[in-house]
């Protein structure tokens, strides 16, 4: 994918509202392009987490597997992401990613995105209040389908 490309998907991320152009040409240019087939894994559960993926075009399944049984947790497209919170902190992959379909993705490390916040701090303050409400959110999504994880 050509870099004019990376910044128009990545500006289509809402945690990446408010960015300038600047902004997401720097990110798009230390981000890594990936095209993977159909059943390809991204990632598995448990594993270190330190980068965020968007979907660019394809769909992702996240899941999980307990007693050998699979259970979808969400199906991604085009403009979502995935691993956001592993762009601040460092932590585990909370669910298995899977490419369900040929699927374009930008790789976004947790060290990039952080040159990008320590050259621009009051982007740092947005994108902090914009993470808290995703935080919540997230919480709330867990609330709702955490029937479906208990023993």
């Amino acid at each position: 994918m050509a870099l004019d490309d990376d910044i128009r998907i990545l500006s289509g991320v809402g945690l990446f509202d408010g960015f300038t152009r600047e902004q997401l040409r720097l990110m798009a240019f230390g981000a890594e392009s990936m095209t993977l087939s159909a059943g390809r894994d991204i990632y598995a559960e448990g594993a270190p987490a330190d980068c965020a993926f968007i979907v660019a075009s394809g769909s992702v399944v996240l899941f999980t597997e307990r007693d050998g049984e699979r259970q979808i947790v969400e199906r991604l497209g085009p403009g979502d992401m995935m691993g956001e919170f592993a762009l601040i902190t460092e932590g585990r992959r909370m669910t298995n990613a899977m490419a369900e379909s040929e699927t374009r993705l930008v790789r976004i490390s947790r060290s990039s995105f952080h040159r990008i916040l320590e050259e621009f701090p009051e982007t740092a303050i947005r994108l902090h209040e914009r993470i808290a409400e995703n935080l919540q959110l997230m919480i709330a999504r867990m609330e709702r389908i955490a029937a479906r994880f208990a023993d």
